[in-house]
Parts: structure tokens; C-alpha cells; sequence
């Protein structure tokens, strides 16, 4: 009662000598500051939306060309050459002649607003056009041709002003379509190795039919797509591939991101929830007010070329990072994403909870966020029937899911607490147990770790949230992420911010508790209530979740003997060196080659997301195959540089369009929506990708001081198998001397060990390379 009572800004009471109004200044004042900060925010969108639209020109450059046409006027000079005057003529409204000066000023203003953006536009096509030339990519360090030289001085010319965060998206170029020539070209190249001679001779003669028959009919479709799409693989990728699957999305798209390796800022679990929701909501703040994440100026010169690809990409997967959910359906998914939300749903010992992180418009301080916190974790109260597992709904298959919500869940106290979820900034998971690298048995509790981040108890997580934290007992973080709104180097950039502003700017007091003062006035945590009248569907889902994740072999590998540092040196790119490796250890593991995965990302082009890397060449088949047969020394240097230069070339051939895979499979679609079959697409769709990989870049390297705290090493992440009989790899490359590698496989199939496949990665033969 006493906190209703406080929540009331005024009283009043009836006497016989009239009306007795008592108000509550200090609520009154709050009042007043709320509205103020929620006008600060409005005024400051509107803000940012003039910048970025009008980009690369200012807003004052409005009055700049306004300025400049009225002085000509003065100067009896018409610069319009006519123009202001038919505007004046023809302006809707009747004036007399002492009014005409006024009127001429109006005609002006029209005239040079009409002139400003007409310049906007015309600025905006040549940055296209700049933005649309990659050759720099190709060309050897060190030596940078004149072509670029000048390329390098009139894109700084056109990009000095300091961009926001969507400030290119309307200058990025479109992702062109290949021409289908090239890329069955590239295609047989990519498959020469994995096939026999008869096996080759019939796939080239598919791919010949395919060429000459349906292939041209089905890129006609195509160009006119990308014609009229901004992306012409973007949203049939996400459809298709992501919301349109069936399966669980637990361990077959979520992905997962792991906390410092070597320590631990603080063992309070509420205090690191409380530092982490903190850091989460500031790169919210930031990202959605002051465009924090592109804020500073570009620097175009070719080392920053050669090194730093990220200046004026793609950074739209940016705009569902928070309060978005990925809702079941029968057919297909769909993504939602809401205004910026002011409370997190957090699960903690079988029950839901609904917690505001501001009061009044203002973001409550770390320490009042971990008060909250920890009256969750001091609630004794029991999950009600139904509540405790309820999470495996979103574990396991989309169908039962789908139709388990429209029947429970579209109505009453149900639908009210799943929109507190799903409406939610993001999930938080108050895990009872510990995890991380500790105790006699630090590798296989690594491993373990991940598992658990990775699917934990299968209920435990929102996985359709599009993004959920994990917070354990001793203190150790983890990240959950949904992979449609968003590809890896989105959430790792999120991440890597959570993880330097939690450890280096909010810290902990001396006995491990947040920084700052607590209101504890503050209302409790709202406990969400469900009538769940049947756990049929939620056991059955959990069958399945669990027997996936049951299915998991996970094994995390920080390795320390070198790193990019000594690669770097050969003058070898260290993805390429790491790639040739794991072609190696694949080889020794198996005995032969499989069809290669390694994500690239296009976000050089509007909406661009990622394209496929055929990691398995014929340059790195040859060299792995001599150095396993035992050649002389000098030739397996000789292949292992023909190997990385063409690694490098396809990795730059993906990221500027020209790949393979994203073309083929909307071509794949087209023939879907034609009704026609392709013996040759259908093979080329089927086909297995057995080794999965993915490098986490550190984008944020500037955060973390590994000179004076080098234990404050990011893990990265992982995630799961793509098949069945293969595995899946993500590795991360900290600072000059370590790599961390994510591996993944499945137990029920015999031929594959996560941990075995590791020692064959960087084995004494290989380590020769880097000597």
C-alpha cells in the first residue's frame, strides 16, 4: 500500500469548508522530467532521421544554397535561369504588388530546396557509384594502383562528414546477379576436387543442360528482381532458409556467445546481471539516439582498406536487435519487432518475471537493476502448473508450437504474458547452475559451458527472443542468439561492447556488488501468470529439444602455441591459414574432402547479409595431399602460398558478389515459383555441407587492453552440426597469440569426435609454416 500510495501524484479530500487538494510535488516533478526525457529522445530521432536522409550533405547546407541564390538575386542575376519566376507564377495564392518581394523570397526558398536535393541525389548516385567499385580488394599489399589512388581521394572528398548509423544505406550499391555463365564456371571449379572423373564429366554435362535450357529463363526473373528489390537474395534468404524452417531452431540456427575465459568481474550472480542488462540497454540507447556504432569519421586510406572492410557496410540487421521475436506459424515464421520496450523478461527456477529497468523515463543504475534482481532470487515462491517448462515450446518443432499458441495463447492471462515476453528488450535466464573453465577438469567444463549456452536445459531459454542472456550462479555470462533478424558479426558486436562496458566502464565495488545508489522504493518484480490446462504439447516438444540437444558434442579449444601475430609475418592471410588447416585435420580425420562452408559477409551492398565461401579448392586439395604424401619441404610451402592467395581470392570474389551459392539458390526458388524441376539445381541444393565454419571477427579491439589485462580474452562462440555426419567449426582470432576454435558434432554418428578432430588441426607438420 505504501508503494500505491507514493505512485499517486495528488490527493484530495472533502470538508465542509470546501475542497483540500494535497499534491505530491516530488511525483509532479517526475512527471515533468519523464515527459522531458521522453520529448529529448523524440526531438532527437527526428534528428537523426534529417541527418541520415539528407546524407552526404547537412542540413545546413539547406540555408548554404539558400544563401547563395538570394545573393545572386541581389546581384540582378537570375541563376534559375527563369525558374523562380514560373514558380512564383504559379504558387497557389494571390498577392498584391507590395506583397511581390515577399512572395519572390517564397519562390526562392522552393527554388533552392528544390536545387538542394536535386544536389542530394546527384552526391548520393556518385557515392553509389564510388561505393560500387571493389578492385582495391584484389590488388596486393603495398601496392595500391592509381585507379584507387583516386578512387581513395573522392571518396573522402564525399564521405568527410561523419556518418550515422544509416547513413549509407541509400548510397550502398545493389548486390548485383553474376552472370549464370560465371558462375557455373566457378561452381565446377569448386567441385572438381570432391568428385571422380565420371562424376565431374556428368555434372558439367547437368550444368550445360541447365545452362542452355531453364538456366537463362530463370536469370531473366532474377534481373528483374533485382531490379526492383533492394536485395535480390535478402529476404527470400531469410524466408527460406531461416522462418520457413520446421525443425527446432535450438542447436540447428541459434547461436551462442561466451564470456571472458580466464576470469570472472564479479561471483554475485544479481551483480552481474545487473552490470550486463546495464551495458545491453546503454548500447541500445546509443545505437537508437547517437548512432554510436558508425559515429566516428571515415578513415580511407589503404591500410585502413586492407585491414578495417566495415566502414560504410550494410547495417540494417541492425534495426531489429532489440524487442523483436521470432512468432511460430504453420507455414512460415514471422519476425515482430516493437518499440524500444522498457522492462526484459527474465526466467529464473521455473518461473516468468517482468522487469521494469526504468522508472519514469530514467534508466535505473546497475545497482538498482541487481536489487531487482536479487528479490527475484529471493522469491521462494513455486513455477505454477505448466510454467516450469514452458520454454520448450520454442525448442522444439515450429508446427506443435504454432498450434499449441493459437489454441492457449491468443486470449486472456496467456496472451498477456507471452506479449511480456516476446515484447520484451530482450530474454534474461537466472541460471541455478555454475559453469565456465574451473575446477580439476577445466577443458571438459569448458566444453560443458558451452553445451550450456548453447541449449541449456532445453526450457531454460526463450530461443525465438532474438537474443537471450544467460547469467549462472558463480557469476559467468553467456549470449543466445536467434540467427534470422541478424548474422554473427551483428550480435559479436553487441556482445563485445556488453562484455568491455560491464568490465571496464560500470565495474563492481570491493565486495563484488554494482556501482550506484538504490531506490528501494522500487516496485517488485511482476510475476507473470499463465493457466496452462495441458502439458502434452509442452513434454513432447521437450522430447525433442532433448534428444537434440542430447545429441551434441561440443568442444571448445583455446589455442596458445601461436597466432595471427606469426601468420602475419609469412605474409599469409591467418583466415586462409586456419581454413588450409582445417582442410588438413578434415583429411586426417576422414580420409578425403568435403564440400566446404565458410560464411562471408556481403554487407558492401544494400541489405546484404552473407554469401558462401568454397573453402575446398584444388590449391589447398594439393597441398594437403603433399604434404601427407611426404613432399620435399620447399613444394609444400609452394602449395600452401598457391592455396592461401586462392583462398583469399574467393573470399574476396563472395564478399564483392560474385559468389556462388546465393545465386544458385535463388535461381532454386524461381524454379519453385515456375513450377519447373532442374535435375541440376536440385543436386546442387542437396548437397551436404560436412564441414561448417565461420570466423567471429573482433570488431572492437580498442575496448579490450590485452597489455595490461591480458587475462580479459573473449571465448567467441558457436554453434551447432549443419549435418548430421559432419561438423561445425567457428573460431575467433584474440589479439597477436591465440585462436579460439568451437567445435561441433553429433555422438550418433560414429565417424565424428569434436575433440579428436581438434589435435589434427595444428599438427607438427603444419606448425613448419609458421617457424
Amino acid at each position: 500500500m505504501a508503494e500505491a500510495h507514493q505512485a499517486v501524484a495528488f490527493q484530495f479530500t472533502i470538508t465542509p469548508e470546501g475542497i483540500d487538494l494535497q499534491l505530491s510535488y516530488q511525483a509532479l516533478n517526475q512527471i515533468y522530467l519523464s515527459g522531458v526525457r521522453s520529448w529529448k529522445k523524440r526531438v532527437s530521432r527526428l534528428r537523426n532521421r534529417v541527418i541520415k536522409g539528407v546524407y552526404p550533405a547537412s542540413p545546413s547546407s539547406w540555408l548554404f544554397v539558400v544563401i547563395a541564390i538570394l545573393a545572386t538575386m541581389y546581384m540582378r542575376s537570375d541563376p534559375s535561369m527563369g525558374l523562380i519566376t514560373k514558380i512564383q507564377q504559379h504558387l497557389p495564392l494571390r498577392y498584391t504588388e507590395t506583397q511581390e518581394p515577399l512572395y519572390t523570397m517564397l519562390s526562392v526558398l522552393v527554388f533552392s530546396t528544390l536545387l538542394w536535393l536535386s544536389l542530394i541525389l546527384a552526391l548520393r548516385f556518385c557515392l553509389k557509384l564510388l561505393l560500387s567499385y571493389h578492385q582495391w580488394m584484389f590488388e596486393q599489399h603495398g601496392r595500391v594502383s592509381n585507379t584507387t589512388k583516386v578512387w581513395v581521394t573522392l571518396l573522402r572528398l564525399l564521405s568527410s562528414r561523419k556518418p550515422l548509423l544509416y547513413s549509407y544505406q541509400t548510397s550502398l550499391p545493389i548486390l548485383p546477379v553474376p552472370a549464370i555463365k560465371e558462375t557455373l564456371s566457378r561452381y565446377l571449379e569448386s567441385v572438381r576436387p570432391l568428385l571422380t572423373d565420371p562424376g565431374y564429366k556428368r555434372m558439367t554435362e547437368l550444368a550445360n543442360q541447365f545452362e542452355s535450357n531453364l538456366g537463362n529463363r530463370l536469370q531473366r526473373y532474377l534481373k528483374l528482381k533485382a531490379l526492383w528489390a533492394t536485395n535480390y537474395v535478402s529476404d527470400w534468404w531469410e524466408e527460406y532458409i531461416y522462418l520457413r524452417s520446421r525443425g527446432p531452431i535450438m542447436v540447428n540456427s541459434n547461436y551462442y556467445g561466451m564470456d571472458f575465459l580466464y576470469v570472472t568481474p564479479t561471483a554475485l550472480q544479481a551483480a552481474r546481471a545487473g552490470n550486463t542488462i546495464t551495458a545491453l540497454l546503454l548500447y541500445r540507447r546509443k545505437r537508437a539516439l547517437v548512432c554510436w556504432l558508425c559515429s566516428i569519421s571515415i578513415k580511407i586510406n589503404k591500410i585502413y582498406l586492407k585491414k578495417n572492410k566495415k566502414n560504410t557496410n550494410n547495417k540494417s540487421q541492425c534495426e531489429r536487435m532489440f524487442n523483436t521475436t521470432r512468432t511460430p506459424g504453420v507455414e512460415t515464421d514471422v519476425l515482430q519487432h516493437w518499440q524500444d520496450s522498457e522492462f526484459v523478461a527474465v526466467y529464473h527456477k521455473g518461473r516468468f518475471f517482468r522487469l521494469w529497468v526504468y522508472t519514469a523515463g530514467r534508466l535505473l543504475s546497475p545497482r538498482e537493476i541487481e536489487h531487482q534482481i536479487q528479490r527475484i532470487l529471493d522469491d521462494p515462491s513455486p513455477p505454477q502448473p505448466g510454467e516450469e517448462k514452458l520454454g520448450a515450446l520454442t525448442a522444439g518443432d515450429r508446427v506443435p508450437w504454432s498450434q499449441m499458441r493459437k489454441q492457449y495463447f491468443s486470449s486472456g492471462i496467456n496472451k498477456r504474458s507471452l506479449d511480456s515476453i516476446e515484447r520484451a528488450a530482450f530474454f534474461v535466464t537466472l541460471d541455478d547452475e555454475e559453469q565456465g573453465m574451473r575446477g580439476e577438469d577445466p577443458a571438459g567444463n569448458l566444453d560443458r559451458y558451452a553445451k550450456s549456452i548453447l541449449h541449456g536445459k532445453c526450457y531454460d531459454r526463450w530461443f525465438d527472443k532474438s537474443f537471450s542472456i544467460v547469467i549462472y550462479k558463480n557469476g559467468k555470462s553467456g549470449l543466445n542468439a536467434e540467427h534470422s533478424w541478424a548474422d554473427a558479426p551483428t550480435v559479436a558486436h553487441l556482445w563485445e561492447f556488453t562484455l568491455a562496458t560491464d568490465a571496464f566502464q560500470l565495474g563492481y565495488s570491493e565486495d563484488g556488488h554494482c556501482k550506484g545508489e538504490v531506490d528501494r522504493s522500487l516496485p517488485l518484480p511482476q510475476r507473470l501468470v499463465w493457466d496452462i490446462p495441458s502439458e502434452a504439447q509442452v513434454c513432447s516438444s521437450l522430447a525433442v529439444a532433448q534428444a537434440l540437444a542430447d545429441d551434441v558434442d561440443c568442444h571448445v579449444f583455446p589455442f596458445r602455441d601461436f597466432g595471427k601475430g606469426r601468420i602475419k609475418k609469412l605474409k599469409i592471410s591467418p583466415d586462409a591459414f586456419i581454413q588450409i588447416s582445417l582442410q588438413l585435420a578434415y583429411y586426417r580425420d576422414r580420409g578425403g574432402f568435403c564440400l566446404t562452408y565458410e560464411a562471408s559477409m556481403t554487407r558492401l551492398f544494400r541489405e546484404g547479409r552473407t554469401e558462401t565461401v568454397r573453402s575446398c579448392s584444388n590449391e589447398s586439395c594439393a597441398f594437403v595431399k603433399a604434404l601427407e604424401d611426404g613432399e620435399e619441404a620447399e613444394q609444400c610451402r609452394h602449395l600452401f602460398r598457391l592455396a592461401s592467395e586462392r583462398h583469399q581470392n574467393l573470399y574476396r570474389m563472395a564478399m564483392t558478389g560474385a559468389g556462388i551459392d546465393r545465386h544458385l539458390f535463388c535461381l532454386y526458388v524461381v524454379s519453385k515459383y515456375l513450377g519447373v524441376d532442374s535435375p541440376f539445381l536440385k543436386e546442387v541444393l542437396s548437397e551436404p555441407w560436412r564441414l561448417s565454419t565461420s570466423q567471429t571477427p573482433v570488431q572492437q579491439m580498442e575496448l579490450f587492453d590485452l597489455k595490461n589485462y591480458p587475462d580479459f580474452i573473449s571465448l567467441g562462440g558457436g554453434f551447432g552440426p549443419v549435418a548430421d555426419d559432419g561438423y561445425g567449426v567457428s573460431y575467433i582470432i584474440v589479439g597477436e597469440d591465440m585462436i579460439n576454435f568451437h567445435v561441433s558434432s553429433k555422438y550418433s554418428c560414429s565417424q565424428t569426435v569434436s575433440k579428436a578432430s581438434v589435435t589434427f588441426m595444428f599438427g607438427c607438420d603444419i606448425g613448419h609454416f609458421v617457424q
